[in-house]
């Protein structure tokens, strides 16, 4: 077990949603990484420099998983809670493309484009972040957007930093987030295992992550002892709220028992699972467990 499931005494509250808080109309999945697209651990990275974005299938993502559709994208760097816009540049400068499920090259705009490096994995350009503020967060936290330029409330105007309306023009409905860390130590994850009838950990199993905007992204159960990631599909950073996870049965897990940090959950059968993270948490991770019929 990675981090403490309770932090000196405090309950985590939890609940269950029978249906889904928000239906997410962007289906793949984006995530941060390095230059080249190799993982890094507890998503925490150095320097703001260092902080890549990547799309199509993540760690962990079974062969074949869908990577985002193919269009022109738009990104942001905020805050975990999406309150402050963090990325300084216009949203004309943070553009990329994406054939084939993965993101094939940014778009030209007079030299503010983003650099970019190449995803050792399966030949996606990755796309730098930078420029962006540091965060309010005391934590070290950010959370990265995208969005399709199409669904951006200011996309007849892209020579602006702040859009304005909703998420600083993004609709989290719209929308694929991730949470990463700069120069931190603390560790706030949500961590989701899959197990058989035997208690044997299954991996290349998908979970939904939806969080405190509305925003979703997919997460892939796998194993990498290097990076201390053990059978699990998790969220790295989440924001103090309620984030929910919904698992659903799919190729290879049909759905049992769900237990929420050892409790067990009233209902069984794919469920989205309520999970409140409080400002009191620091070194936690809370777990969803299932087990697979």
């Amino acid at each position: 077990m990675r981090r403490f499931l309770v932090v000196m005494g405090v309950v985590v509250l939890v609940g269950i949603l029978f249906a889904s808080p928000a239906t997410a109309q962007l289906k793949g999945a984006i995530f941060t990484t390095v230059a080249d697209g190799s993982e890094v651990n507890f998503n925490i990275y150095g320097d703001k420099n260092d902080v890549y974005l990547d799309g199509g299938p993540g760690p962990g993502a079974p062969q074949g998983a869908a990577g985002l559709p193919d269009g022109t994208y738009v990104f942001m760097v905020t805050d975990p809670p999406g309150k402050t816009l963090l990325s300084t540049d216009n949203a004309a400068c943070r553009r990329f493309t994406v054939a084939a499920g993965i993101i094939t090259g940014v778009v030209p705009a007079g030299g503010c484009e983003h650099k970019t490096g190449s995803d050792i994995d399966h030949g996606a350009t990755t796309v730098q972040l930078m420029p962006f503020n540091d965060t309010p967060n005391n934590g070290g936290e950010y959370k990265v957007w995208v969005t399709q330029v199409g669904n951006y409330l200011c996309s007849g105007n892209l020579n602006t930093v702040d859009c304005g309306p909703g998420k600083h023009g993004f609709v989290p409905r719209y929308s694929k987030t991730d949470n990463f860390k700069v120069r931190v130590s603390a560790v706030r994850e949500i961590d989701t295992r899959f197990f058989d009838g035997n208690g044997n950990a299954i991996d290349g199993l998908t979970i939904t992550w939806t969080d405190t905007n509305g925003a979703s992204n997919n997460k892939h159960s796998y194993y990498n002892e290097s990076l201390v990631v053990i059978h699990e599909a998790h969220v790295e950073a989440p924001e103090n709220g309620t984030h929910y996870i919904t698992i659903a049965d799919q190729p290879g897990c049909t759905v049992g028992n769900v237990y929420l940090n050892g409790n067990l959950l009233p209902s069984t059968g794919g469920q989205t699972v309520a999970v409140k993270v409080l400002p009191s948490y620091k070194n936690i991770t809370l777990r969803v467990d299932v087990n697979c019929n």
